[in-house]
């Protein structure tokens, strides 16, 4: 199989599909891999380097996407990808369809067999490609929000972990999984005063065994979430339906009762976001302000810190893209329910029930696809 790496074009996006060693690793199972030049400039991977793992580098993304038969991304294909997709050619990267629905048309007129990174499952009821992101984001969502809080940044001028006779921030944490679990972590090492919400009992025994009396939790409803948000200094939105979009549980309302200044960081951007006054920002213009309370909605969190994104995505996806290669993705989903999860567009139908639901749209079994 000839397998593509196009640049990656999104704002400010430095992440690569695959690595050398990743390279090397397909084209020792008998696979051709064309990488765009310049691809792996942002993980400092050289073109001589991946030239030394087998790959050809291609001059332009028109000429990898004409050739392969899959295409191996970080982000979600733009425009101008799309229109360069083809019937029956293998998508293999991030997608987050549920909150674009021009995306998701633009995949369906293609024809593209789309497996999207976010709703590949395993045995345990995990996202193992969407983990090493979610860690690398919910960490990220504390540094990028200590940065919104100084005063120079529009935020109340607090320092996280406070000093000696000053009180540290208050961080709520929206959602105890991989995000809030790595957001709260962070922000208790540097000893702010954390309170991590969640709605799964079993989630906040786990969260509060592990921190003790470092971190507080508490059930999740409307009325626990408008006391915290008004005591809030930085809100960490880290909730996660698999493959929906975000439910909003911060809305414009509850703005008018946080200090002036406080900080929103929108983890789940890439699903729509959960705060209902989130939109989609850059590393190039991270934060915007309304009623006076600073946003941070980055959907590309991990590219700013891309050489160890990549790599730890490389862990995850590599061994679904040697199968895929290997066996063809029929077979290589038939063979494995958990990566036939991840099938979100086959044959111009969406196969990822929730992406329907999401987009009022008709939904295909993946087993459809799998056994045509």
């Amino acid at each position: 199989m000839l397998i593509g790496v196009p640049k990656e074009i999104k704002n400010h996006e430095y992440r690569v599909g695959l690595t050398p060693e990743s390279v090397a690793e397909l084209v020792s199972h008998g696979h051709s891999v064309q990488v765009g030049t310049g691809a792996g400039a942002g993980i400092g991977a050289t073109d001589e380097a991946y030239r030394a793992a087998g790959a050809g580098i291609a001059t332009s993304a028109q000429e990898i996407f004409a050739a392969a038969d899959m295409i191996v991304k970080v982000k979600e294909p733009q425009p101008a990808e799309c229109a360069m997709l083809r019937p029956g050619q293998i998508l293999y990267t991030y997608l987050h369809l549920a909150p674009d629905p021009a995306q998701t048309e633009a995949l369906l007129a293609a024809g593209v067999t789309a497996i999207a990174y976010e709703t590949v499952t395993s045995p345990s009821g995990g996202l193992p490609l969407l983990k090493p992101m979610s860690q690398v984001a919910g960490r990220m969502s504390i540094q990028a929000g200590a940065t919104a809080l100084e005063k120079a940044h529009g935020g109340r001028g607090v320092l996280l972990g406070g000093v000696p006779g000053v009180r540290p921030a208050k961080v709520m944490v929206l959602g105890g999984g991989v995000v809030g679990f790595n957001a709260a972590q962070m922000a208790v090492g540097l000893g702010a005063d954390v309170t991590i919400l969640d709605r799964d009992p079993d989630v906040l025994e786990r969260l509060a065994t592990h921190f003790e009396s470092r971190a507080k939790t508490a059930y999740s409803t409307r009325t626990r979430i408008c006391e915290l948000v008004a005591e809030a200094d930085l809100v960490i939105g880290a909730v996660l339906i698999p493959g929906a979009a975000a439910p909003k549980l911060v809305t414009r309302a509850h703005l008018a009762t946080m200090m002036p200044g406080a900080v929103l960081v929108d983890v789940a951007i890439d699903q729509g976001g959960c705060f209902e006054t989130s939109r989609a920002t850059t590393h190039a213009a991270p934060t915007y302000e309304v009623d006076g309370i600073v946003h941070y909605c980055v959907a590309n969190m991990p590219g700013a810190v891309a050489r160890t994104s990549t790599y730890a995505l490389n862990n995850v996806t590599l061994p679904h893209a040697l199968r895929i290669a290997d066996l063809g993705w029929q077979e290589a989903l038939r063979r494995d329910p958990h990566l036939r999860a991840g099938l979100n567009i086959w044959d111009g139908r969406i196969t990822c029930e929730a992406v329907a639901q999401a987009l009022d749209s008709a939904y295909t079994p993946a087993e459809e696809a799998v056994l045509a």
